[in-house]
């Protein structure tokens, strides 16, 4: 699921997704029809979730088994994992954790300055602020991240490996997806793409007949009237 209404991205995501799923696993990649055409602010955050929400209802409907967010914000995992049976991954939580596996520490390197804060935030959410060594902007917009930018943000990642003192790099947006591989080639060490690593950790949880719990917390949110805009979300 990319959060944001950018058709481009969405098919880098599918891409990337397919590239890593076993056989048997059919990869659907879907955006919502309203909301940011990309994801940089905490105010863009904010108004892709009720898109989000809306494909992930859809996804229900349709029977999907389980969910990647593709967003390194990882927005509206919460309320996701409220509505749907299957397991919900975030991109930010998938890399991460499986950074954790590859050393004594990693680095993240996203887009712009202002979501470093935010990266810093769900480090400490699932327990990786010991590990999570620092977090680097290129200062390039999500949208921009073409063929162009690569060298740019291979020569961010050098430097946040030299400076960390980091093990591994995270990447830290959806759109660097398909790098991974190049930039580790230059850089001599294991860069890890949320997108791929979510994809492999739902398939694996599904694979196990795991889901998110639903005695309390993430049980289906109560019926309730929403209204104005929000009208058609009410049960």
């Amino acid at each position: 699921m990319n959060p944001n209404t950018s058709a481009e991205m969405t098919a880098l995501v599918q891409r990337s997704a397919k590239a890593v799923a076993g056989p048997g696993t059919s990869v659907y990649a879907v955006s919502p029809e309203m909301g940011p055409a990309s994801i940089e602010s905490h105010y863009d955050e904010a108004l892709s979730v009720p898109g989000l929400l809306t494909e992930i209802a859809s996804g229900e409907v349709s029977g999907v088994d389980g969910y990647v967010i593709a967003c390194f914000g990882d927005p509206g995992l919460d309320a996701a994992r409220e509505l749907a049976r299957g397991p919900v991954v975030g991109i930010a939580e998938a890399a991460m954790r499986t950074a954790a596996y590859l050393g004594r520490g990693f680095t993240v390197v996203t887009t712009l300055s202002r979501t470093r804060g935010r990266a810093w935030d769900l480090a400490g959410r699932y327990g990786m602020r010991g590990l999570c060594l620092g977090v680097h902007a290129c200062e390039i917009p999500v949208l921009e991240l073409d063929s162009a930018a690569l060298d740019v943000v291979t020569a961010a990642c050098a430097r946040a490996v030299e400076e960390d003192g980091a093990d591994a790099v995270v990447l830290g947006c959806a759109g660097m997806t398909d790098w991974a591989e190049p930039i580790s080639a230059a850089i001599g060490v294991p860069v890890v793409d949320g997108v791929q690593s979510a994809v492999l950790t739902v398939q694996a949880l599904v694979e196990m007949g795991l889901r998110t719990g639903k005695r309390d917390e993430f049980a289906v949110p109560p019926p309730k009237r929403y209204a104005g805009v929000l009208s058609d979300f009410g049960c």
